[in-house]
């Protein structure tokens, strides 16, 4: 199976993201590509799609939703999940939950969306997000949880497989079903020489 992860980053942390779920989907078996969004240029030969965005005043960044703009009608076609990474505030709580996710998951048919703890480091920041950052309640820190990136890529490989069976099932009865019955040979077998 071959599978395309493609995540809009804005200071490194989601991108980071992006990179360890590839690399725990290769551990399952999978074919990983990880590219950034404006740099696919083509889904088709893709099994399923991964598309990750930070997340920034409650808003997937514009390089994400163009991408899903750009390839709306091939991501429909297959398995598609999304994650949104952001900064949590107390009690562990995002500080943004991307109210447009649902748009983007219409949009794809996605899957399923998990929103993962971010990585907030206020030195990379510029002044007016680290005003929107305190306005907010953001912690400071790196709160990502690679234990939970992990198990996702599992649950992906999963769900791929799961759907490949049930097309390959589907696929199998459709053509059994556009195959006309054998005629007897001279034999008095039928073409197929099942023998009872």
């Amino acid at each position: 199976m071959r599978i395309l992860v493609s995540a809009a980053s804005r200071h490194g942390s989601t991108a980071e993201i992006a990179t360890a779920l590839g690399a725990a989907l290769r551990d399952r078996g999978a074919l990983v590509d990880v590219v950034e969004p404006h740099d696919v240029g083509d889904v088709s030969g893709y099994d399923a799609v991964v598309i990750g965005s930070a997340v920034y005043r409650g808003r997937w960044l514009r390089p994400a939703k163009e991408f899903v703009d750009e390839h709306a009608a091939e991501l429909r076609r297959r398995p598609v999940f999304l994650f949104s990474s952001g900064p949590i505030a107390e009690q562990d709580r995002p500080v943004n939950n991307p109210y447009d996710v649902s748009t983007v998951r219409h949009r794809t048919g996605a899957n399923e969306h998990r929103m993962f703890a971010g990585k907030l480091d206020l030195d990379a920041l510029s002044v007016g997000e680290r005003m929107h950052v305190r306005m907010s309640g953001g912690r400071a820190g790196d709160f990502r949880d690679w234990d939970a990136v992990g198990g996702w890529a599992g649950a992906i490989v999963d769900a791929v497989s799961e759907a490949e069976a049930g097309f390959d099932a589907g696929a199998a009865s459709d053509a059994d079903a556009a195959v006309p019955p054998t005629v007897a040979s001279e034999g008095g077998r039928s073409g197929g020489e099942s023998r009872h």
